[in-house]
């Protein structure tokens, strides 16, 4: 390749303070959802990330009206809203995926309801609908850095504990470990890991970064800890490759990432080792 063309697909984007800001806040992004993401994926739990992006809605829409700050308003929102389906799941003993539909209908109506009361064309709430991780300040990176980490710590002090409530609720609660405390720490883990991805991809596109890279990673490794690092670099690379994609087409940022990490997923189930066609192949020399 012609390295003046080289050095203007990936060198000229970094001469843009707006990029560098974007790369970073991207790769974290990237990799706090890969991690939160895979224990979502072994649980089944994918429709939850949708649900709890949803109800993070009314939260900004209140901030925006009270002046206040969104990722205030939207972590108290998402993070309410998503210990809620635990308290409404162990109470009455519906099916979780049962509560997540009625609570995550009944906060984004209200999301809505709220937005319809505000007269005019509001920008900023549009920005969280559907992302523009270009638009990221250096406080804003400051407080995704801050929330990010604080995640990633608590994953990384409980991840034996998660990982063991994750496949045998029934022999960790035998065991003495506090079961339902836990769910409710996931679940609120699920909500800031959500609140952490809103301004990159949107409350419409975040359950793609949540759940796709960790979806992708199952159709390649087997072991939880090989599952995890894979979904980071699916994540990060994802990012990195959409942002770049974006600012060569000209097009939202958020929305490429996702269609990035789409791709990644389907060359996986393709071209997987565990379900591609490797896979069909061998075993129809298995069977010849």
């Amino acid at each position: 390749m012609d390295l003046a063309l080289l050095h203007e697909l990936l060198i000229a984007p970094l001469a843009h303070p707006v990029f560098i800001r974007a790369l970073v806040a991207g790769m974290l992004v990237g990799t706090v959802c890969a991690v939160v993401g895979t224990y979502v994926v072994l649980k089944g739990l994918a429709f939850i990330g949708d649900a709890v992006s949803h109800a993070a809605f009314p939260g900004v829409v209140i901030a925006f009206m009270l002046n206040g700050s969104f990722y205030v308003g939207a972590g108290i929102a998402a993070i309410g809203t998503a210990l809620a389906i635990g308290f409404v799941s162990r109470r009455t003993r519906i099916r979780m995926d049962t509560a997540v539909g009625v609570l995550f209908a009944g906060t984004f109506a209200l999301g809505i309801f709220l937005y319809s009361t505000i007269q005019g064309y509001v920008a900023d709430l549009f920005g969280f609908l559907f992302g523009d991780v270009l638009a990221i300040s250096t406080a804003d990176l400051v407080g995704l850095v801050v929330l990010g980490g604080l995640v990633l710590a608590i994953v990384g002090l409980l991840w034996k504990e998660l990982l063991y409530a994750t496949f045998d609720p029934l022999g960790a609660g035998a065991s003495g470990l506090p079961v339902g405390t836990l769910e409710y720490l996931f679940l609120a883990l699920v909500a800031m890991t959500i609140v952490v991805s809103l301004q990159s991809v949107g409350i419409i596109l975040v359950v793609a970064m949540l759940v796709t890279p960790a979806a992708t990673a199952q159709l390649l490794v087997v072991r939880f800890a090989s599952m995890m690092r894979v979904a980071i670099g699916v994540g990060i690379g994802a990012a990195v490759v959409g942002l770049y994609v974006s600012y060569w087409a000209n097009a939202a940022s958020g929305a490429t990432i996702v269609l990035v990490d789409t791709a990644a997923f389907l060359a996986a189930a393709l071209l997987g080792p565990r379900s591609g066609l490797r896979r069909r192949r061998a075993r129809e020399a298995q069977a010849a």
